[in-house]
């Protein structure tokens, strides 16, 4: 059955995260927690098609981690024109307006993610918070970033940039399994590896900052008797003090 074999592959991809991520998670743990206790800010930005949103104000996580996202809407509506001759730089123009203008200070922890690596807007982001001094942890599968070329104008790929990489160890090209009858692979591997990887890391932040004298906010469900209430008396006011 398909249903096996996918289950199967899943349990594979948990091991092998296992096997050879569990140092870096440490680290990970290790690098968010310090930066709450030292005042920081913890943000995650688009992480595998937002499954950033699993981490943000849920029920048994973390008050500490935040959103972090920007756009810039541009309305113009005049006739195309060639503008070659202006020779306008544009690199990370938009990244260091969103960073320089948002939250962020030396010190904060950035997580972001790129399943190949080389996402152009994502490795803009990263390039530019490492230069602002904030702590890049990007989330990339090793197997797909080393196959293919970088687009960024520094002639890296988001594995370079980064403070600290966690590879999600999907395969290249992302899906796991072969099916008789479709051509392209089927399940992805890199939300459901990067959802777990980013709970083993929220494990260790949370043990290293008690072993440090800290107890951080962890929400309980809005929807359960009396969670709600909890959370914006006792853990939203604990984090506007101190952070955590």
């Amino acid at each position: 059955m398909l249903l096996d074999n996918y289950r199967a592959a899943v349990d594979d991809l948990f091991k092998k995260v296992r096997d050879t991520q569990t140092g870096q998670i440490i680290k990970a743990g290790e690098m968010i927690a310090d930066s709450v206790a030292n005042g920081g800010c913890i943000f995650l930005s688009s992480i595998c098609h937002m499954m950033e949103y699993d981490l943000i104000y849920r029920g048994g996580g973390p008050i500490f981690y935040k959103h972090f996202s920007y756009d810039l809407k541009i309305e113009n509506g005049a006739r195309a024109r060639d503008r070659s001759d202006l020779h306008i730089d544009t690199q990370g123009a938009q990244a260091r307006y969103a960073l320089t203008q948002s939250n962020f200070r030396p010190g904060d922890v950035l997580v972001v993610s790129s399943v190949s690596g080389r996402t152009a807007s994502v490795v803009d982001l990263a390039y530019e918070a490492v230069k602002m001094g904030i702590n890049v942890i990007a989330l990339t599968s090793m197997a797909y970033a080393t196959q293919v070329d970088p687009v960024h104008p520094s002639g890296k790929k988001l594995y370079e940039i980064a403070t600290l990489t966690l590879d999600n160890c999907a395969p290249a090209a992302e899906a796991m399994l072969d099916v008789d009858g479709i051509e392209a692979r089927f399940g992805a591997a890199s939300g459901i590896a990067s959802d777990y990887i980013m709970w083993s890391v929220t494990s260790v932040a949370v043990e290293k900052l008690l072993e440090k004298g800290i107890t951080p906010g962890i929400l309980k469900s809005a929807n359960f008797p009396g969670g709600n209430d909890y959370n914006k008396t006792v853990v939203e006011p604990n984090y506007e003090k101190t952070g955590w």
